[in-house]
């Protein structure tokens, strides 16, 4: 196994700064393929209400938001999500994430999507994730799809970006504990 050269965990308040410059520096690029944003997300105070909300969703098993960290550098290169948690019978999330376009094309994210994908399994014990990507952004299909992910169909005009509903690809993984 190669060694992991990202690692994952829990923002804290020290990385509103750090996170507001990942995503000015990438404004356009994340702009591209996402619903319209608030200037106020733009904001080391918006990023530190986030950080503060992240930390009761989790204490509430609603929702689940990691930094992504280089570990040459030390830097937060990007975020994974795990929302849209339903428990119960159905024990399901939905992923999503961003990464530094500086850092894209290299399986960056790929690592940590298998690092989330890993813990909500096992700590969190779900056992299905799903993602979306748009066909437009191959990138993300196929980050989805290295981590384990398979291609389930389209969800048509799906999400409203930037006024134009758009189709996406549906991907899911199930846990591997869960299969007989």
């Amino acid at each position: 196994m190669t060694e992991q050269r990202v690692y994952i965990r829990f923002p804290e308040p020290e990385d509103a700064a750090e996170l507001t410059g990942l995503y000015l520096r990438n404004r356009a690029f994340f702009e591209e393929h996402s619903p319209e944003i608030s200037e106020d997300f733009y904001t080391d105070e918006y990023q530190r209400e986030k950080i503060v909300q992240y930390a009761e969703d989790r204490a509430a098993d609603e929702r689940y938001d990691f930094v992504v960290i280089h570990k040459a550098d030390r830097r937060i290169i990007g975020s994974v999500s795990l929302s849209f948690v339903v428990r119960g019978p159905l024990q399901s999330c939905m992923i999503g994430y961003s990464l530094d376009k500086d850092y894209n094309g290299k399986g960056y994210m790929t690592e940590a999507v298998k690092q989330v994908v890993r813990y909500a399994f096992e700590e969190l014990k779900f056992h299905r994730i799903t993602g979306e990507a748009s066909p437009d952004n191959p990138g993300s299909i196929r980050v989805l799809e290295h981590a384990g992910f398979h291609k389930e169909g389209i969800a048509r005009l799906n999400v409203n970006i930037r006024g134009v509903w758009k189709d996406h690809q549906i991907l899911a993984i199930i846990n591997p504990a869960d299969i007989n």
